[in-house]
């Protein structure tokens, strides 16, 4: 290539790489630099303090609770959101009438902002005039605050996440099953293949590239998304909910600790690089592409 079109493309490519650095690599610079100094306040300035940020983090019970919460949280949503995806899109891709219509009411909670979602869903979860309750009322149970009970509260949000995330997800796997070949259909019917050995030794394979992009985006949105957090529960009743952003945006924004939630922030980085690291070594192995 000539040397002009190289500098071209250089030119083209500035300015994508003065908005990483501005807005992603200097800020995760600035914020492990903060983590280790103090929160100024007033007059008074930031002092360096070392590891005491983290020290105190390994002593503060609800941190514990919020990575508990969190694991949770995760452990709920990334597969329920995973299945339930994969399910619906396999439904959807057979040809039917009204099929359209289905996909349509399938992807429509994506598109809802999350703040309308979590407003919706409380409704839903309202005790005595909710529809859930109705429908128990309906069946002669009684009435429950799922948002208002350290048992449920978590559970109640991780529905929503699911609710909100699995039509997104279907969309992918949608795509990537329309890619398979008839081919492979028909030569699987003509050895007296059935359904569900083709899905296992056939369809899951070739789609493995999809659900990995897939569980990497679920797993970054488990510890992502705290606007329903913010307005269903706050992190309550007793940390019930509390997840570890929401505990950081508590640090950073309502007690002004910036310092603290600095390192919690770090934390969080380090969680999502590892977890993300290891999605794709151990997914590597059975991704096939061909």
């Amino acid at each position: 290539m000539p040397r002009r079109h190289w500098i071209h493309a250089w030119l083209l490519l500035l300015p994508a790489f003065v908005f990483l650095i501005a807005f992603t690599h200097y800020p995760a610079v600035q914020t492990l630099i903060d983590s280790f100094w103090s929160t100024p306040r007033g007059r008074r300035p930031s002092v360096f303090v070392g590891a005491e940020n983290y020290t105190r983090m390994m002593a503060d019970p609800v941190f514990a609770k919020a990575m508990w919460n969190s694991a949770i949280y995760a452990a709920l949503t990334i597969p329920t959101s995973i299945v339930l995806s994969l399910a619906m899109a396999l439904f959807v891709q057979a040809r039917f009438r009204g099929v359209s219509l289905m996909r349509m009411a399938f992807f429509t909670p994506t598109v809802l902002p999350l703040i309308a979602v979590a407003n919706i869903w409380l409704f839903f979860y309202a005790p005595g005039f909710g529809l859930i309750d109705q429908i128990r009322m309906f069946f002669g149970f009684g009435s429950a605050n799922y948002v208002g009970q350290p048992a449920t509260a978590l559970y109640a949000v991780a529905a929503v996440t699911v609710w909100k995330e699995a039509g997104f997800f279907m969309i992918f796997y949608l795509a990537a099953l329309q890619t398979i070949p008839t081919s492979l259909r028909e030569a699987a019917a003509i050895e007296g293949c059935s359904r569900l050995t083709f899905f296992r030794r056939v369809t899951l394979p070739l789609i493995m590239p999809t659900t990995l992009f897939v569980s990497v985006n679920a797993t970054i949105n488990a510890f992502r998304l705290v606007d329903h957090v913010f307005v269903m529960t706050r992190g309550g009743p007793d940390n019930a909910s509390m997840l570890l952003l929401y505990y950081i945006f508590e640090n950073g924004f309502r007690y002004w600790d910036t310092a603290y939630a600095a390192a919690l922030t770090m934390v969080l980085v380090a969680i999502l690089t590892l977890v993300g690291i290891g999605q794709f070594f151990a997914a590597d192995r059975r991704v096939h592409y061909r």
